[in-house]
């Protein structure tokens, strides 16, 4: 359906112009030179203006000034004002307001559309009655025109409500999508976030069961558990913060450094300057990284991990490899590989995770960022 998102939400149904065009045609109205050259309908004789025209072109006037808020009693008065102006025979340029009145009520009228559709023809049939009583000169086909006349304007107008309706239940599909979208990114920024601190945890605290003769490692081991557990805290307060949370290379160095006190060799290099640190692409990689020493955690506990991360002028390169037969399976579940492969896909990047021919397994992406981000 045609929408009208082009046009000002306030002009949509044109009643913020109807104020000034009903002043506007008050004051043509009043003009010498203008009266008896408006509308004409019914076939009775012009005769000069008195106190009852500008009665007349007052109440097809006035209503136009309220008739955003009150439509259908604003069309009431003006079909009143309308009917005295050709009845008394004034035709004044006033009758314009009728067709803007209708159009308006079409536009914004909900409730009891019917019945004030139905009233309006009762009427024009009253008023075609009060003119043949008259002995008007007007043929049937031009009465039948005039009321086509004004059925299309309240037709247009009931088009412009249809529109509107449209263009809000497109507005809420788009709000509810937005919430469903933000939602699933919510619970998969938990689903990282608790898995990886998680499972440091679980691999800290399995260790520390076979380090009671060591008290000093013993201890060490348990610090570790704790750190973990607060850093765990930290992550999930700023992700429910700020919903995304971006990460630095500070951060990176952070999560590399609780790695290996979970008992995990990495090696962590890092070049170049980030193009846009508080971009879309620098937490994507943080999120690759995570992500792949979790897995390395999981299914490779003990194996050497090497973490690359570079920042060139338009992307971000993140590769992380695990040595050893043991790191074949290191995909785990394969669900937050696929949300890590949605998100890179998202920004226009590339990412790749699979067993690598010597043997291990890898993780590789290509982020966008800067202007591309």
């Amino acid at each position: 359906m045609t929408n009208l998102r082009w046009v000002p939400k306030r002009w949509r149904g044109g009643a913020v112009w109807f104020p000034p065009i009903g002043l506007a045609l008050f004051a043509a109205s009043l003009v010498p030179d203008l009266q008896s050259h408006g509308t004409q309908f019914g076939g009775l004789p012009s005769r000069p203006f008195d106190v009852l025209a500008v009665v007349a072109v007052a109440l097809q006037c006035a209503p136009l000034a309220v008739c955003r808020r009150w439509p259908v009693p604003c069309l009431a008065v003006v079909s009143l004002g309308f009917a005295v102006d050709q009845l008394g025979g004034y035709h004044s340029v006033a009758g314009t307001a009728l067709p803007l009145a209708l159009l308006n009520a079409g536009s914004r009228t909900a409730a009891h559309r019917r019945a004030t559709a139905l009233g309006f023809s009762a009427a024009f049939l009253v008023l075609v009655a009060a003119f043949e009583l008259r002995g008007a000169g007007e043929s049937p086909g031009e009465y039948v025109a005039f009321y086509l006349a004004l059925v299309l304007a309240w037709g247009i107008g009931t088009w412009l409500r249809s529109t509107r309706a449209a263009e809000a239940e497109r507005r809420r599909r788009v709000a509810e999508d937005t919430r469903a979208a933000e939602r699933t990114r919510i619970a998969r920024e938990l689903h990282d976030v608790v898995t990886h601190h998680v499972t440091a945890m679980v691999v800290q605290a399995e260790a520390a069961r076979y380090l009671t003769a060591a008290p000093e490692r013993l201890d060490e081991t348990l610090a570790a558990v704790g750190d973990t557990g607060r850093q765990a805290m930290g992550d999930l307060r700023k992700l429910l913060d700020v919903l995304d949370p971006g990460h630095d290379g500070e951060e990176l160095r952070t999560l590399v450094e609780q790695t290996r006190r979970a008992g995990q060799p990495v090696e962590f290099t890092e070049a170049g300057t980030p193009a846009d640190p508080a971009g879309r692409a620098a937490p994507v990689a943080y999120r690759v990284v995570r992500e792949a020493l979790t897995n390395a955690l999981k299914y490779a506990h003990g194996t050497p991990t090497t973490v690359r991360v570079h920042h060139g002028d338009r992307e971000i390169t993140v590769e992380v490899s695990t040595a050893g037969s043991r790191a074949g399976s290191l995909g785990g579940s394969g669900r937050g590989l696929d949300g890590l492969r949605e998100r890179v896909d998202g920004l226009g990047g590339e990412f790749s995770a699979g067993p690598r021919a010597g043997g291990g397994f890898s993780v590789r992406a290509r982020i966008p960022a800067g202007s591309a981000s």
